[in-house]
């Protein structure tokens, strides 16, 4: 198998598969429109817009595996449906000319039964709004010739992961001992997936010929809560748990009538407000992986975001 490999994307999944992949030795080219990604030897990065079909077939030569890591410029059903569809087949048809497996991060947005565990073999046919545009996305990659893989993740966490409900909304002020105030409610169930173990996932799908043209769960922890992550974070940081409050549905619902980004977000508080649960130990024994212990990941995230914050206040000081 080639020893390069192209990630599109470097938000938390495209930075976290190309730091390892980095780390295990291989060559990275990693594509974005400003020309990001991380500083490593072995990563090269190159400044490509991947919805433009021109240079791709050149770039993707000799890969062994696309990892597809992209965002619509913007969290609503309208951005996605304009750009993802298209980028998508674009890289789908590039991949397909290198001989190259594509790899998609996914989300469970597509699954029609969330009330009931969502697992590998359970239902994605949603419709209407970003639930829909995932299962198209989801559909359209079935039906191509290229061979893929989509690995499915709940709400992320981890290094690299900012905008996030287990992201900038809670470490920064699980840090700061300030209120903290959640999506629906606090003490439901819910899953919550380690970028890091959804990368390594993600890489040791492209390796792994059996379960390519399939969905996968991304290794992930049994649900905890969202007041169960706030004192996994304090826990991790040595500090008193902050005091948990609740955004409720019904005032996101509210504000949604005069507010189009409330809208967007109001169209996902059932994730919040009633369990939200994924599995993934069929996935785990295919790809012969495991979650990473929730206290470990959690010391991880805090220590990356002191890194993060001190590296902040040190750039303010100096101006």
């Amino acid at each position: 198998m080639s020893n390069l490999y192209i990630v599109t994307g470097a938000g938390p999944v495209g930075t976290t598969i190309a730091e390892q992949l980095a780390g295990q030795g291989h060559r990275v080219r990693i594509l974005t429109r400003s020309g990001s990604g991380p500083d490593h030897a072995l990563v090269e990065r190159r400044a490509v817009d991947v919805s433009r079909p021109e240079e791709l077939d050149e770039l993707f030569a000799g890969a062994a595996a696309v990892f597809h890591c992209i965002h619509g410029s913007a969290y609503s059903a309208a951005a996605w449906q304009a750009e993802l569809p298209a980028a998508e087949q674009t890289v789908l048809a590039a991949a397909g000319r290198a001989g190259a497996v594509v790899v998609f991060p996914e989300s469970l947005y597509s699954y029609d039964r969330p009330d009931q565990v969502m697992t590998e073999a359970s239902p994605r046919r949603a419709d209407g709004g970003k639930r829909g545009v995932r299962t198209e996305l989801l559909a359209a990659r079935a039906a191509s010739a290229t061979p893929t893989v989509s690995v499915v993740a709940s709400d992320f966490f981890g290094p690299h992961v900012l905008n996030a409900h287990a992201g900038e909304r809670m470490v920064p002020l699980v840090l700061s001992g300030k209120t903290i105030r959640v999506l629906g409610k606090p003490d439901q169930p819910h899953s919550f997936t380690y970028v890091p173990d959804l990368a390594a996932a993600m890489i040791a799908a492209a390796g792994n010929r059996k379960v390519w043209n399939t969905v996968l769960h991304a290794p992930t922890l049994p649900a905890v809560t969202q007041r169960g992550m706030v004192e996994a974070y304090a826990r991790a940081a040595g500090s008193p748990a902050p005091k948990v409050g609740s955004i409720p549905g019904w005032l996101l619902r509210g504000l949604s009538l005069f507010s189009a980004g409330m809208r967007e977000l109001a169209e996902m508080t059932y994730q919040f407000e009633r369990p939200f649960v994924m599995s993934s130990a069929r996935s785990e024994e295919l790809l012969g992986l495991r979650p990473t212990p929730l206290d470990k990941a959690a010391a991880e995230t805090v220590g990356w975001w002191r890194d993060r914050l001190a590296s902040r206040q040190e750039a303010g000081s100096a101006a």
